[in-house]
C-alpha cells in the first residue's frame, strides 16, 4: 500500500480555475415587445412622453447653445382625418450619431448625462431612463423623425422605422433647430388624433411645463400654478392670492367644488410645493375621496398619489411638484424611497397647519368643512393629537336629540354613550330621563369620547357594560322574598334587579344583555353564511367566555313612588289590584323599543288590551268611588 493511499485526494490538488463568463444573450424582439407593450398602462402616456423629449430638448439648447435666447416653443398638431399627430420643438436637434447613439438606442438618453453634469438648469431636465420614445410604436404604425441639430445647423437628417427594431437614417434639407415627430397612428389609437381628446389629454398631463406647449392654436399651460407666479416685487393682498389658488383649484380638481386651499411650500427634507383643498362633496368616517396629482418637473408624473395624503384625510384633493420625488420606468407611479417619505411627512405637516389656520382665520370655510366632513374628522382627531386638540370642541356628536357639541353633552359631570344600535332601550331611557346619549354605533364617536374625558375630571358612562349600567342604576337591598314576587308580577324570564335609578320618574326598565345577544347572532345557524370562515372562529372563540345564562336584567326602581306603592301593598297583605300590575307590565313592553321582545313575552296587542282595561277600571264608577 502506498504511503498516501489514506490521505485526501484533494490535499494536493490544483485548485479548479474560475470557469469562464459568458455574455448573457438578449432576445432583443422579446425585450422590444415587453417594453414597448407592456411598460406603460395606457397609450395616452406616449404622447406625454414626446412631449417631455421634447421639453428636455429646449432644456438642453439652453444648458448647451450660448446663442439661444429665443422662446421655447412645442406644438402638437392633430389630422384627425389623416390619422396623423406631429409634435414639434425649437430644441437642441440631433446631429447624425446621436440619432443612432440616443433615439436608436434603448435605455441611453442623453438627458441622464445631463443632469448627471449638474450644470443650472439642468434639474429642469425630465427624462432618466432612456426609454421614452420607445412609446411611439405603443400607437404609431410608422414614426418618422425630422430633426436639424444646433452643432450643426446646415445639415438635416430624417429617421424612419415602422416597429422600432429596424430603422433608416438618412440626409435631408436642413431646417429650423429642432426637431419634428410624425407619427402615423395606428387603426386602434386614432382617437389620440381628436381634438376634444387631446386637449383633455394635454390639459391634463402638460398643465405645470415650464416651455410653452400649442395646441389649435391655444397655449395649453399659459397660467402658470399659484406657486410659480410672479409679482415683480408687488405685494399681492392675500384675499387676491386666495383667488388665485381657489381657481387653480377649481380647474384640477375633477370631482368636487373646492371648499378651501391650503398652500404647500418646501419644507425640511421636501421639495414638494402646490396646493391641498378641501372637497365640498360630504363623506362619511370611512369615505375615501383622497386624490393628489404628482408632477415631476412640471409633467404629470401619478395623478392617483393618494397615498402620500393621511389615510384619515378621505376629503383632501391636490397638485403638487417635486424634483426629488423618482419616478419609475413607465413615469407612472413613484419610487417609495427617502424622498417619498420626506414628501408624505410633509404633506401631513402642512395639512394640519392649513386646518388650523383655517379654523381660526376662515370662519365660513371652516363652518362648511365641519358640516361636509364631520364624522371624517371625528375619525382624523383619534388619529392626530394636533387635530384632536384643535377639533375637540369643534366637532358634533350624534346623540339621541340630534347632532350636539361635546361639551352639551355633559350633564352633572358625566357624558352618556350608548354602545347599542339606534332605537335600542337606550333611546327610550334617555328620553325619559331628558339627558342626551352619544350613540356609539356612529363611526368613531366612542373612541372619540373616551378621549375626551382622559384627565377632564368628566366621567363616561357606557351604558349597555356592566360597569355602565352600575353607574345609571345603582345597586340597592331588598329582600329575597319581595324579588321572588316581583318576578313573578313583572319578569318574562328577566333577572330582577332592584336599583335606584339616576331620575326616581322612571319605575323599571328592561335592559337586554349586549354580550348576550352578540354570542347569540354568531351562534346561530345562519352566522357561517353572513361571516367569513376565519372571521367567524375567532369572534366565536372570543364569545364562548361570555355568560350569555341571562338574556335581560329588569332594573325595578325602589325609589319610584308607583313601585314603592306596589312593594308596600304587598308588604301589608292587601290584594293588589289587578290593574296596577297590568299598567307597569304593559308600561314595561312600551318603553322597550321593537325588536327587544323577550321570550315568554306575551304578544304587544294583548298587553295593550291589558292597558286600556287597566284605564277602564280606572274610570269605572266603583274605582271613583
Amino acid at each position: 500500500m502506498n504511503d498516501h493511499s489514506s490521505r485526501d485526494p484533494g490535499d494536493d490538488a490544483t485548485p479548479p480555475s474560475a470557469p469562464a463568463l459568458q455574455t448573457t444573450q438578449v432576445h432583443l424582439d422579446g425585450l422590444f415587445d415587453v417594453l414597448a407593450k407592456h411598460l406603460y398602462s395606457t397609450p395616452v402616456v406616449a404622447i406625454r412622453e414626446l412631449i417631455q423629449n421634447a421639453h428636455d430638448s429646449i432644456s438642453r439648447r439652453r444648458l448647451e447653445d450660448p446663442g439661444f435666447t429665443e422662446p421655447g416653443r412645442i406644438d402638437v398638431i392633430a389630422d384627425d382625418a389623416a390619422q396623423t399627430l406631429i409634435i414639434r420643438d425649437n430644441g437642441s436637434g440631433l446631429t447624425e450619431q446621436e440619432l443612432h447613439r440616443f433615439l436608436a438606442t434603448l435605455g441611453n438618453g442623453y438627458t441622464r448625462q445631463l443632469r448627471a453634469t449638474g450644470k443650472e438648469g439642468s434639474e429642469e431636465l425630465i427624462g432618466l431612463f432612456g426609454l421614452g420614445f420607445l412609446s411611439a410604436f405603443v400607437v404609431a404604425e410608422q414614426v418618422l423623425v425630422n430633426t436639424t441639430s444646433y452643432q450643426s445647423t446646415g445639415e438635416g437628417w430624417r429617421y424612419l422605422s415602422t416597429d422600432g427594431r429596424r430603422y433608416a437614417v438618412q440626409p435631408i434639407d436642413a431646417r429650423p433647430v429642432g426637431t419634428e415627430i410624425h407619427l402615423a397612428m395606428r387603426n386602434d389609437f386614432n382617437h389620440l388624433c381628436s381634438a376634444g381628446v387631446l386637449k383633455k389629454v394635454l390639459g391634463r398631463y402638460c398643465a405645470l411645463l415650464r416651455e410653452p406647449l400649442w395646441f389649435d392654436d391655444e397655449c395649453v399651460n399659459a397660467e402658470p400654478p399659484p406657486w410659480r407666479a410672479t409679482h415683480d416685487g408687488v405685494v399681492v393682498h392675500p384675499a387676491v392670492l386666495q383667488r388665485q389658488r381657489m381657481a387653480f383649484a377649481t380647474r384640477m380638481e375633477r370631482h368636487f367644488e373646492p371648499i378651501c386651499v391650503i398652500a404647500i411650500e418646501p419644507e425640511g427634507d421636501s421639495d414638494a410645493r402646490g396646493l391641498l383643498w378641501v372637497q365640498d362633496g360630504a363623506t362619511y368616517g370611512t369615505s375615501d375621496n383622497r386624490h393628489l396629482s404628482v408632477y415631476v418637473r412640471g409633467m404629470l408624473l401619478d395623478d392617483e398619489a393618494r397615498d402620500l395624503i393621511p389615510v384619515w384625510a378621505g376629503f383632501i384633493g391636490g397638485v403638487i411638484e417635486s424634483n426629488a420625488l423618482t419616478p419609475t420606468a413607465s413615469r407612472e407611479d413613484l419610487q417609495r424611497d427617502d424622498a417619498y417619505t420626506a414628501v408624505r411627512a410633509h404633506l401631513k405637516s402642512a395639512l394640519i397647519k392649513g386646518l388650523a389656520s383655517l379654523a381660526q382665520e376662515q370662519a365660513p370655510a371652516w363652518s362648511r368643512l365641519l358640516t361636509r366632513h364631520n364624522e371624517a374628522l371625528l375619525g382624523a382627531a383619534l388619529c392626530e393629537d394636533e387635530l384632536f386638540a384643535m377639533l375637540q370642541d369643534a366637532v358634533r356628536i350624534s346623540t339621541s336629540q340630534g347632532d350636539l357639541p361635546v361639551r352639551s353633552l355633559i350633564r352633572d359631570g358625566r357624558i352618556h354613550l350608548s354602545l347599542g344600535q339606534s332605537g335600542g332601550f337606550e333611546d327610550v331611557l334617555f328620553r325619559a330621563l331628558q339627558v342626551p346619549v352619544a350613540r356609539g354605533d356612529r363611526y368613531a364617536v366612542a373612541g372619540f369620547l373616551r378621549e375626551y374625558v382622559r384627565d377632564r375630571g368628566v366621567l363616561l358612562v357606557e351604558i349597555g357594560t356592566a360597569t355602565g349600567n352600575a353607574r345609571m342604576f345603582r345597586a340597592a337591598d331588598l329582600p329575597k322574598s319581595e324579588i321572588a314576587w316581583l318576578r313573578t308580577q313583572l319578569a318574562w324570564g328577566e333577572l330582577v334587579v332592584p336599583a335606584r335609578f339616576v331620575s326616581p320618574e322612571l319605575p323599571l326598565i328592561a335592559v337586554p344583555d349586549r354580550e348576550a345577544q352578540l354570542k347569540a347572532r354568531l351562534e346561530a345557524d345562519d352566522a357561517s353564511k353572513r361571516m367569513a370562515g376565519a372571521a367567524l372562529s375567532l369572534a366565536r372563540a372570543f364569545t364562548k367566555r361570555i355568560d350569555a345564562s341571562v338574556a335581560a336584567r329588569l332594573y325595578i326602581n325602589l325609589d319610584n313612588p308607583a313601585i314603592q306603592a306596589l312593594l308596600q301593598s304587598h308588604r301589608e297583605g292587601r290584594v293588589l289590584p289587578a290593574h296596577a300590575v297590568a299598567l307597569l307590565r304593559s308600561f314595561k313592553v312600551i318603553m322597550a323599543p321593537g325588536g327587544e321582545e323577550l321570550e315568554g313575552q306575551p304578544p304587544l296587542v294583548d298587553l295593550l288590551n291589558d292597558f286600556n282595561g287597566a284605564v277602564a277600571a280606572l274610570c269605572a264608577p266603583t274605582a271613583q268611588n
